[in-house]
């Protein structure tokens, strides 16, 4: 047995290691920025094997996607966790809701693959010509400035004539700043899902819809100059009627409106802080492991992007699964749902789309959970 005053110092020890980490659990934060090893072990780590979707979702059909914004400012807080599914819309709500970090969870491994490609060209891009100019392989034409609207900015792109050249050399660039400037292990797969989704965007340039995506490799892209000019996408939403969209009131949200909602993505992308996940929303892996690392940095999530996947959920009987996994991250009342449907704004599937609205994710979950 140890001597009473040794007892007493391993006691001392002990609580103070305790009250120590007490300390350090309580004022962990979400961090400033993530290393890139720290950035590819959340997301490879976080995700789960690749799934199936009926559609590719290179964009949005959701052109009235912003006119739940000034409900969603009222409603959600700022600086806090974003969650989302899908492509480019999700850009435009972390420009409203500036969050501090950012979690895309999608069953397709190539929806990450799609994002890689946009932090790379994000990160690459000193303005919004410039990255309008690499997304879509048009050469940038005179008169863009920072001032430019985004109107101005995709008229000037419509007219523009896709250049093979500037794909190959962008395409090359995206390969090299993820394997090389920032190391990360991309398998030949990812270059061929990253190829793939940039051969879309340059065969139907600023004219891509929800409908335009290929089913060949990129390689078989050649020729392809001024596809869909215009009147390409088959009458639906293109990317260039999303940007040039508003919120129904007449402000402008998008994320390529302006140069400063361009550079806080440019920003949150160079700090490695918008983290794609390969998962489905009723597994047992990925939203729960975000949840997990959200509870570890003492982070709340301020808001979460569903599109339409409620849909699907309930046709296939994941809906209890997908607000258990709710459940378990870190919410409080203010933290929201947005989601699309045949209703709501703008409801309907014709030209304009889903139709966008809000939900609390605190209440809908606990009518799952019991909790």
């Amino acid at each position: 047995m140890k001597p009473p005053y040794l007892q007493l110092r391993s006691r001392a020890v002990f609580f103070l290691f305790t009250i120590l980490f007490v300390v350090a659990t309580a004022t962990a934060q979400v961090p400033d920025r993530l290393t890139d090893e720290q950035f590819w072990k959340l997301s490879e780590g976080m995700s789960e094997p690749d799934g199936s979707f009926r559609s590719d979702n290179l964009l949005s059909n959701e052109l009235s996607f912003q006119y739940v914004i000034p409900e969603l400012l009222k409603t959600a807080k700022q600086e806090r966790v974003y969650m989302g599914v899908g492509p480019e819309q999700n850009f435009t709500y972390i420009v409203s809701l500036k969050p501090k970090m950012v979690f895309i969870v999608d069953i397709r491994h190539g929806n990450l693959d799609v994002h890689l490609m946009y932090k790379a060209l994000f990160e690459m891009s000193k303005d919004r010509a410039d990255f309008v100019s690499r997304l879509f392989s048009r050469k940038r034409p005179e008169g863009l400035t920072t001032k430019s609207t985004a109107i101005e900015l995709f008229e000037a792109y419509l007219d523009i004539d896709a250049s093979k050249e500037l794909f190959d050399a962008t395409l090359k660039e995206i390969e090299a700043h993820l394997k090389t400037k920032h190391g990360f292990p991309l398998s030949d797969g990812d270059m061929e899902g990253i190829e793939w989704a940039l051969g879309n965007y340059y065969r139907y340039g600023p004219s891509i819809n929800y409908n335009s995506s290929i089913t060949e490799a990129a390689p078989e892209i050649v020729g392809a100059t001024g596809f869909g000019r215009r009147n390409g996408g088959f009458g639906n939403v293109t990317y260039a009627d999303l940007m040039m969209a508003d919120d129904g009131d007449g402000q402008f949200r998008g994320y390529l409106a302006t140069e400063e909602n361009f550079n806080f993505l440019k920003d949150l992308e160079t700090r490695n802080l918008l983290v794609p996940v390969v998962g489905d929303f009723g597994g047992r892996k990925a939203i729960r492991e975000v949840a997990k690392y959200l509870k570890s940095v003492n982070a709340t999530v301020s808001a979460f992007y569903l599109s339409n996947v409620e849909q699907y959920l309930s046709q296939d009987g994941k809906m209890g699964a997908f607000m258990t996994n709710i459940g378990s991250l870190p919410l409080d009342e203010s933290s929201t749902f947005i989601r699309s449907g045949n209703r709501g704004f703008g409801g309907g599937f014709g030209r304009g789309g889903l139709g966008s609205e809000l939900g609390n994710m605190l209440s809908e979950s606990k009518v799952y959970t019991g909790r």
